[in-house]
Formats: C-alpha cells, sequence, structure tokens
C-alpha cells in the first residue's frame, strides 16, 4: 500500500473508528434495553443472554477467518461487505416479532461485525508503520469504545424511553452508510503479499468449541449441570478442542497459527483481553438488570447512572495509547488490573450496589481499568508480528475480546440464574450477585498478574525470537517438516 499523507491516515482512522463504533455502540445500547426486551419478548434471562451471545459467539467465530480472508482478497473490499451485511442485520432487528428472530439477525449482524474491527485494526497497522503513532492510532481506536460505552446507554435510555427497544437498532443505519461511501472514497486497497488459503476443517471447530461451550454454559442452570444434553454439549466442545490442538499445528497454513502463543506479550496479551472483556460482559449484564429490574429506574435513568464508568473509559483509553507509545504496555495493564478488582471487590465484598458513593465508586474505578487495558492488549498483538501476518494477529485480538464477552454473560448469567432461581429479582439479586462479581474480581486480578509477567525484558525477548522465527521462510519450513514428522 502506498505511503499516505498524514491527513489521508488520519481520514483512514477516523473511518476505521466509525466501524467499530457502531459495533460496540451496538452492544451498550442493547444492554440498557434488555429489560424491555425481556417483558416484551416474554423471555428469561438466559433468553435476554442469548440476545448478547448470539452475537458475540458467531463474531468470534468467524473474526479469523474474516481477518485471513482480508488479507488474501482485499481489506477494502471485505470491509465494504461488513459495512453493508452489519447495517442490513440492523435493519432486520429492529423488525423481528420474536426473540428467535431476532437471535438470527443479531447473528446476521455478526457475520458484518466479523468484517469490520479486525480488517479496520489491519487497516490501521499497514496505515501507520511507525511504532509510536501506530501506538497512539490504536488509543485513538480504543477511545471509541469509550465514545460508546458514555454514548450507548445515554440514546439508548433515550431511544428506550421515548420510542422503544426496536429504536436501538436504527443507530446503525446512518453510521453504516456513512462509512460506506467513505471507505469507497478514500480507504486504499490492501493485501497481505503471501496470504493464507483457506482452513475450513479449523473454522468448523472453531464454531464447535465456542457454540457448544457457550450453550453448555448458558443452558445449564435450567436443564441440570449433570442432564445428558448438557453433558453432550460439553463433549461436544472438549473434542472440539483437542481437535485444533492436533490438527491447526500439522497444516501448512492453518486458521490459528499456534506458533504465535510462543510469544510471551502475545499469549499475555490473549489472556488479558478474554478476562477484561468477560468482566465487561459481566459487569454490563449485572448492573443494567440491577438498575432497572431492582432499583426501578427507567432505562433513561439507568444510563445516567454508568456514566461515570463510561466516562472514564472515555478518558483513559486514549491515555493509555501514549503511555503504551512512550513507555511500553506495563503501566497502562497495572493500572487496569488494580481498577477492575478494586471495582470487583467493592460490590463482591462491600455490597456496593446498596449505597450510592460506593455504587458510582465501583462504575469509575471499573471504567479507569478498562478504559486502560485495550491499547496495550492491541498494541502488543499487532506490534510483534510480521506486517504479512497483521490480519491474522489483529484477529485473534479481537477474537480474544467477542470470546471473553462471550464467557462473560454467558457465566455471569448463569451464576445469576442458578441464585436467583424462581424468586423475585428484587428478593435475590443482591445475594445471588455476590459470586459473580467474585468472578470480576479474579478477572481483574489476573490481568494484574500476567500483565506484570508478559510486559518485562523476557517476554520482549520471546516477542522477537518468535517474530524472526514467523517472518524466515526456512525456519517456517522446518517447522511443518517437523510437524508433519510428527
Amino acid at each position: 500500500m502506498p505511503e499516505l499523507s498524514r491527513r489521508r491516515r488520519m481520514l483512514v482512522l477516523a473511518i476505521c473508528c466509525m466501524s467499530l463504533l457502531i459495533v460496540s455502540l451496538d452492544n451498550t445500547v442493547l444492554n440498557v434495553a434488555l429489560p424491555s426486551m425481556q417483558k416484551e419478548l416474554h423471555t428469561s434471562v438466559s433468553g435476554l443472554q442469548w440476545t448478547i451471545d448470539a452475537y458475540t459467539l458467531v463474531l468470534a467465530s468467524l473474526l479469523m477467518l474474516s481477518g485471513s480472508t482480508a488479507d488474501r482478497i482485499g481489506r477494502r473490499k471485505v470491509f465494504k461487505i461488513g459495512l453493508v451485511v452489519f447495517t442490513l442485520g440492523s435493519g432486520l432487528c429492529s423488525i423481528a416479532p420474536n426473540l428467535e428472530l431476532l437471535v438470527v439477525f443479531r447473528m446476521v449482524q455478526a457475520v458484518g461485525g466479523s468484517m469490520l474491527n479486525p480488517v479496520a485494526m489491519s487497516i490501521i497497522t499497514n496505515t501507520f508503520t511507525d511504532p509510536r503513532e501506530r501506538a497512539r492510532a490504536i488509543g485513538a481506536w480504543g477511545g471509541t469504545i469509550g465514545i460508546s460505552m458514555s454514548a450507548g446507554p445515554l440514546i439508548g435510555g433515550l431511544l428506550v424511553d421515548s420510542v422503544g427497544w426496536r429504536s436501538i437498532f436504527w443507530v446503525n443505519i446512518p453510521v453504516g452508510i456513512t462509512a460506506l461511501i467513505l471507505t469507497w472514497r478514500f480507504v486504499p486497497e490492501s493485501r497481505a503479499p503471501k496470504p493464507r488459503r483457506p482452513d475450513p476443517v479449523g473454522q468448523v471447530l472453531v464454531i464447535g468449541l465456542l457454540g457448544a461451550l457457550t450453550y453448555a454454559i448458558i443452558e445449564a442452570p435450567a436443564a441440570g449441570f449433570l442432564s445428558p444434553l448438557i453433558l453432550t454439549f460439553a463433549s461436544v466442545a472438549v473434542l472440539s478442542l483437542i481437535g485444533l490442538l492436533f490438527y491447526e499445528p500439522r497444516r501448512y497454513e492453518p486458521l490459528i497459527d499456534l506458533r504465535f502463543f510462543r510469544s510471551a506479550p502475545f499469549s499475555g496479551a490473549t489472556v488479558i483481553a478474554v478476562c477484561a472483556s468477560g468482566a465487561l460482559g459481566g459487569f454490563l449484564f449485572l448492573n443494567t438488570l440491577y438498575l432497572q429490574d431492582v432499583r426501578g429506574l427507567t432505562a433513561m435513568h439507568a444510563g445516567l447512572y454508568m456514566l461515570p464508568m463510561a466516562a472514564m473509559t472515555f478518558v483513559c483509553a486514549p491515555l493509555s495509547g501514549r503511555l503504551v507509545g512512550n513507555w511500553g504496555p506495563r503501566i497502562p495493564l497495572l493500572i487496569a488490573g488494580i481498577g477492575m478488582a478494586a471495582s470487583g471487590t467493592l460490590f463482591a465484598a462491600f455490597h456496593a450496589e446498596t449505597h450510592n458513593v460506593l455504587l458510582f465508586t465501583g462504575y469509575v474505578l471499573f471504567g479507569i481499568g478498562f478504559g486502560f487495558v485495550n491499547a496495550p492488549i492491541t498494541n502488543t498483538a499487532v506490534s510483534g508480528m510480521p506486517r504479512s501476518q497483521a490480519g491474522v494477529a489483529a484477529s485473534v485480538a479481537s477474537t480474544s475480546r467477542q470470546i471473553g464477552q462471550t464467557l462473560g454473560v454467558a457465566v455471569i448469567g448463569a451464576v445469576l440464574a442458578s441464585g436467583v432461581g424462581s424468586s423475585s429479582y428484587a428478593a435475590k439479586f443482591a445475594t445471588a450477585s455476590h459470586p459473580a462479581f467474585w468472578i470480576i474480581t479474579a478477572a481483574g486480578v489476573i490481568v494484574l498478574v500476567v500483565g506484570l509477567l508478559t510486559s518485562g525484558h523476557w517476554a520482549r525477548g520471546t516477542a522477537l525470537r518468535n517474530a524472526e522465527r514467523l517472518d524466515s521462510p526456512d525456519n517456517q519450513q522446518a517447522e511443518r517438516v517437523r510437524h508433519s514428522a510428527a
């Protein structure tokens, strides 16, 4: 791709951020609308979980395929297709007559969304080649999540209270159309010099693993943890994981190149992405239901209550990008882990939901933590890899986030459903939510510990050695020969 002027690079960044905005705004707006959707569609906690997880599950399953396809046939082309499909899916969601079709249309949205975030990150990586400039661009990218978190609850609350929950999907349509027109006009086409071939077996195994695992977690409280149905899906998940570990290293061009994980920073970024996004998904799910179903707030007032968390994410995300560019990822990761762990502890041990001062303090701490975590994850995932693998590396980072959010909503929702049982939310919610908040605390601790272990001198050395190995044709061939012999 030819070198672009600074003004053109900034415009490309803005267009890519627009795609992230509609995808992340869709999730934050949807969380505020959950209680209204539950009443109109007459669904249970597991039904609410599926409206979120059907989207994140499909997204996680297809991100790596979309990233590698974009590297092969053209990032701009795949990005445009993604905008069209996502916008169309949003329109369909707004007219869904029941829960089942809403879930199906959310999956259509996810097919389009899978072509947006990792492809946009790959475009940014190839547009901003200077490491510091790229880190700041990624910080702006992370700041877009803060915008969606701050605007989402307010926009969602206003729309739900004034028009109805269906209107939350209308927001995506004008933004998607505008991004499509600008992409057509200003984003240059780019491809990987040596793109990889499709890996249909690996793709099926990924879908089997994520789909079966998510189904087992969400449906276990209702069906029984040891029921034949749940045990069957759990077995499918385990067999799919074994299949991936056995098949992928022996394939010349795998969907998931397991050699990436020999880099300690890359492996650490993957674990941190799963934990941080899982904590976010669970945190939003719990607090949205609590504020509206237990405290009886309107959707608009619930959005205003969560504004401190969103505002801190908005402020801290670009600051995190600058810290990563100037000092590396360690400081932002430590702040992120401490913030999320402290927030979870306030709710789990000190019943923060029952006192407004503690409640808002918990929201501020979580917003700080999540605001600092995104830039180091993305920067670490792509900076230690050859540029030819940018799409794949970005896809792994994005996939880790979506897996985390899927599992976060599934696990937290299952814990909540088990604790509430057949009782009313108001009677049992506080007690039932405490184990869930301890899980969020544990996720923050993992972010802190893994961030400390994978951001030092030793970890950077593993990343450099792994990048040389991945970029060397001789080493690549030697790896394949060894695996073939095995």
